[in-house]
């Protein structure tokens, strides 16, 4: 496609700078259109929705849908429409996503495979959401929770603390996430496994592992694990895959960390081995119902650190996920997809 001209529509909020910066780098035959007036006031860097409840006018609807119906390339799904794209943007062919995890959105989408190409952000938020993790990690072994009623009292009392050295951190999700977070558990010396469907030794050692347990053996490597991290995507055979079963095969004592989605777990499960110490503390930065009811056992629970699914958003992400649609965008006006980053398996959903 050198010689076509092609329009790319903006959909969901974008820091100027960032629109600029595609503006100057994009090749010469593409047009790149950005309408903040017809996209909703954001509440934090790199929020891709904005407010909530935010409508637009029936004039700025009407624009909107003229803008969306030119588009041969979206950046982004539009923030306020959830149809299949081709109902609103008939010509395009190309859609780079702000998110990781988008595979249930497109099946809800109906977007069949070899339909559309669509890129994600995947590999964005490994860092934050590594981060996010020895956070949680941290706060169980150096027990916050004594440090922060010892200031709130004013109570000077030494104690022992423990350490990650030597402990064995399980990881669900042996993507990028999941490389990332092995990388760091190595400068703790921790020993990180995971589980993935290819568990030959190779691959282990390729992605970082000490060792790759098939799905048959998670109650094996869940019972040998000090803190287990999931991170891998929501699809059918991630479906409540933390059950009152593999929850029974954990080691009694052990760190929970959802970085995933809330669909993999069985929340009454979790609160109950929350309850009954099987798990001594947990990092939830997703649930089942999003945002969290202010009813939710979880608010309360002294042994829960509840994020707001925020720990994969930073200060950075907009800049990465720029650099990732440009490369991509150099990528497909050259006619060479194969070189595009990113590329959905719609089958798989990630």
């Amino acid at each position: 496609m050198p010689n076509e001209t092609l329009r790319v529509v903006i959909a969901s909020p974008l820091e100027p700078e960032h629109v600029e910066r595609m503006r100057a780098d994009a090749p010469s035959s593409i047009e790149i259109l950005y309408e903040p007036a017809l996209l909703p006031p954001t509440r934090y860097v790199a929020d891709h929705n904005g407010v909530d409840g935010y409508e637009l006018t029936p004039e700025q609807q009407r624009q909107w849908s003229d803008l969306l119906a030119t588009a041969d390339i979206l950046f982004d799904f539009p923030w306020n429409d959830r149809r299949h794209p081709r109902s609103y943007a008939p010509r395009v062919q190309w859609i780079q996503t702000t998110s990781a995890g988008v595979g249930r959105a497109a099946e809800r989408m109906g977007i069949q495979p070899d339909e559309l190409l669509i890129t994600t952000a995947s590999g964005v938020h490994a860092r934050p959401l590594a981060e996010f993790v020895f956070l949680v990690l941290l706060m169980a072994v150096k027990d916050h929770r004594r440090l922060a009623s010892g200031q709130s009292e004013r109570r000077w009392e030494r104690f022992c603390a423990d350490e990650l050295t030597g402990t064995t951190l399980a990881i669900i999700g042996a993507g990028k996430i999941g490389r990332e977070i092995a990388r760091i558990a190595r400068a703790f010396d921790m020993s990180p496994v995971g589980m993935a469907r290819d568990s030959r030794p190779e691959r282990a050692a390729e992605l970082g592992l000490d060792r790759l347990y098939a799905r048959s053996e998670l109650p094996v490597m869940l019972a040998a694990a000090d803190a287990l991290v999931l991170c891998a995507p929501h699809t059918p055979d991630t479906d409540n895959l933390i059950g009152p079963a593999e929850f029974a095969a954990m080691k009694p004592g052990i760190i929970f960390i959802n970085i995933a989605r809330g669909q993999l777990v069985d929340e009454e499960a979790l609160l109950a081995t929350l309850n009954d110490g099987t798990i001594s503390f947990a990092g939830l930065d997703v649930f089942r119902t999003e945002p969290l009811p202010p009813d939710s056992p979880f608010w309360t629970m002294p042994n829960v650190l509840v994020n707001h699914h925020s720990a994969s958003t930073s200060h950075h992400e907009n800049a990465r996920i720029t650099d990732i649609f440009l490369h991509n965008l150099r990528a497909f006006t050259a006619g060479r997809v194969e070189d595009m980053r990113n590329v959905l398996d719609i089958e798989r959903m990630y």
